[in-house]
């Protein structure tokens, strides 16, 4: 356990420390997505791979909807942890496992409608979506093992214990990856083997979280009180907090999923190959948010103690490291991209499509670190009403913006609006930032 000097010492092993296990961890969540487009992607047809992506992209606006349970937990925690406020901990950490496993409970009564609502709005082929289907209902089960996993991630962000993170992640998505290359290489079960490892890799990764948080939960059970658990004032803030990351989230996953929805009308093979290079987009994302996880861990614990200078230096030093791997990540899908879609997908018409819009994702690491690392310092300070209407704005000029491009260059004016969407997320974030300042 860290002292309280500790958790306020800045310097670039720490940056390291907090962010180095979180980019492993982090990076191998796409690459369960990955594995899951590749042991697909060698089955017949192209549809199969659509499948995937269209199922997956239900569970990501009915999973990462509930995402404010990892970063607002993030948010709570770090600073609580930065004013070394012991019983703010035990409370927070109980208010935020109870409303993860409540949430979970309701997904799942919420989910196949959603689901059957969702493949009606989705237009794509018969086969597409009566697998997308099959896939969707088998992964909605989980949901409670999955929000858990959220809570439990964003409690050990904000103690500044990543190597927990990224045990959780690496029993989470080997088992995921496994079971796998069982289920539909083994087996030969397809896109429902697909979706059952995912759910049974959920619930081990959820009793391994409870395992990895034994002592923080048994010490906020002996201070267990029910009346200060529903303070008023806390739940107030709590679910504001939540609400707007919640609103925040909901955008940025409609960007990705009318990205998506747009593909899926261009026909299964340009479908399947903004999947691949999308899921190449994820890598990148998954990789360069360890320091967005970081910034978040060490410019929340310096907000909650009110140190200036160490939220200033948390921010440069998270900065500077964040924009050299981007330039490092950029340099490896230029050398490396065309081989990375080969690994995806043995179609060819798929491959050569992908390879005409590479570039795109070549560019994206430069542009995308910006609002990674803006989003991580507004998650850890708590400022998420500010962040929630950075996102309001950019997704609707995003959509304004695919009216003119796609038209105009269609897939390659699609990939042109997602890059300008990620720099308004930077440019209307770093114009909130100076609030984040003057209230240290």
């Amino acid at each position: 356990m860290e002292t309280s000097q500790d958790r306020l010492e800045i310097t670039h092993r720490k940056v390291w420390l907090l962010a180095g296990p979180i980019i492993i961890s982090n990076i191998s969540v796409p690459l369960v997505g990955a594995v899951d487009t590749a042991v697909v992607g060698h089955l017949p047809e192209p549809h199969y791979i659509g499948a995937v992506a269209l199922g997956a992209l239900i569970f990501s606006f009915l999973y990462w909807g509930f995402g404010f349970l990892r970063m607002g937990t993030t948010g709570f925690i770090a600073q609580a942890y930065g004013a070394d406020d012991q019983q703010g901990l035990a409370d927070i950490l109980m208010r935020v496992l109870i409303l993860a496993f409540a949430l979970g409970l309701f997904a799942v009564v919420i989910g196949w409608p959603l689901i059957d609502f969702a493949l009606y709005l989705l237009e794509s082929s018969v086969e597409v979506e009566s697998l997308a289907g099959d896939y969707a209902r088998i992964r909605i089960w989980s949901a409670p093992a999955v929000l858990l996993t959220y809570a439990f991630t964003g409690i050990f962000i904000g103690m500044h214990n990543t190597r927990a993170a990224f045990m959780l992640q690496l029993v989470l998505n080997l088992s995921n990856m496994s079971l796998d290359f069982l289920f539909v290489l083994g087996f030969g079960w397809g896109v429902e083997g697909v979706a059952l490892a995912s759910l049974i890799a959920e619930y081990l990764a959820m009793f391994f979280g409870f395992y990895l948080l034994r002592q923080p939960i048994r010490d906020a059970l002996r201070q267990f009180d029910r009346q200060r658990l529903l303070e008023r004032a806390a739940l107030i803030k709590l679910f504001g907090a939540n609400a707007n990351i919640f609103v925040r989230t909901l955008c940025l996953l409609f960007a990705f999923s009318y990205f998506t929805a747009l593909s899926a009308k261009m026909g299964e093979v340009v479908l399947a190959a903004n999947a691949v290079l999308l899921h190449m987009q994820s890598i990148l994302a998954y990789g360069l948010d360890g320091f967005a996880h970081a910034v978040e861990a060490l410019s929340g614990s310096a907000y909650g103690a009110a140190r200036m200078k160490a939220f200033k230096r948390a921010v440069l030093l998270t900065g500077v490291w964040a924009a050299l791997i981007a330039l490092l990540m950029s340099l490896l899908y230029f050398m490396f991209g065309e081989s990375i879609i080969n690994l995806f997908t043995n179609i060819e018409s798929v491959r050569e499509t992908a390879y005409r819009f590479l570039p795109w994702i070549v560019l994206s690491p430069l542009v995308s670190i910006w609002s990674f690392q803006l989003d991580g310092i507004f998650i850890g300070s708590g400022h998420t009403r500010e962040m929630r209407n950075a996102m309001l704005f950019s997704m609707l000029a995003y959509i304004a913006l695919l009216q003119i491009t796609v038209p105009a260059w269609h897939n390659h004016g699609l990939f042109l609006a997602l890059m300008l969407f990620m720099l308004l997320r930077a440019v209307t974030l770093l114009y909130y930032y100076p609030e984040i300042r003057r209230a240290i």
